[in-house]
């Protein structure tokens, strides 16, 4: 019998995580690193993702940096073919690369809206398509998991865009599942709630972020630390029969916005 623990080591994979410079995606990058993996990370800046390699080979990890743009096909390419070159297949895909414009609707113009999809999806299809070909050719299986948000499970105010984008890619999830199960990939996503980063963090601070914390029913911010486990079960053979699902990391937030 297999030890239940051993399920979830990532020895011998390689796995990729887009907006590894700051936030979910760093601190995925470095618990996926512990849990044994080899890890690439991918973002636009390039002088952070140096930091984390260093950070991750001092804990004892293997890291590679690449510079990646998810919203240019030719940088996404490029990227994989890097890290292929250094390490072979790529076996687990972390689409974690994501933007926000908050707006109401009447207000979001061609501009706002381009700059939220095209990351928020079309960067997810650009990655999740070119680590799924480049796996089939060498006849890998693999995973990717795909960061989405509890707002693509259910609706806020002045997020119309986000929204959208989220709920796009939780049902890009499910139907890549279907189309990629043949080939051995399965296609999970986390939606996460509220965790605070460096992006959010000012307006947690404020009365008004401390009122809508409030309101939460876990009455706190999530810690990213937390986003770990739940990734790392779908990253690993631990998750071997888990596929097409949505996987919400909220603290119950996802159940009161329904």
């Amino acid at each position: 019998m297999v030890n239940s623990l051993e399920q979830f080591s990532l020895q011998g994979h390689a796995a990729l995580i887009t907006g590894a410079s700051s936030g979910i995606g760093h601190t995925l990058a470095k618990g996926l690193a512990q849990a044994g993996a080899t890890v690439v990370v991918a973002a636009r800046r390039a002088e952070r993702l140096e930091a984390l390699v260093g950070e991750i080979e001092a804990g004892g990890g293997s890291a590679l940096a690449v510079s990646m743009d998810v919203t240019d096909k030719a940088s996404v390419a490029a990227a994989f073919e890097r890290a292929e070159q250094a390490l072979g297949a790529i076996d687990i895909i972390i689409n974690n690369a994501g933007v926000a414009d908050p707006k109401g609707f009447l207000k979001i113009d061609d501009e706002s809206l381009d700059f939220v999809m095209n990351t928020n999806f079309r960067g997810v299809w650009h990655v999740a398509q070119e680590g799924a070909r480049r796996l089939v050719a060498a006849k890998r299986p693999g995973s990717i998991i795909i960061i989405g948000s509890v707002l693509g499970l259910g609706a806020h105010p002045g997020q119309t865009a986000y929204c959208a984008s989220k709920a796009a890619v939780i049902h890009l999830t499910k139907s890549l599942s279907l189309d990629l199960m043949k080939h051995n990939i399965r296609v999970n996503a986390i939606a996460p709630g509220w965790f605070r980063t460096e992006i959010n963090a000012d307006f947690f601070d404020a009365p008004a972020g401390k009122a809508y914390i409030e309101q939460m029913p876990a009455r706190r911010l999530g810690k990213v630390e937390e986003l770990v486990g739940p990734v790392l079960l779908l990253a690993s053979d631990a998750g071997s029969f888990v596929n097409g699902t949505v996987l919400a990391v909220d603290g119950a937030h996802s159940a009161k916005l329904v």
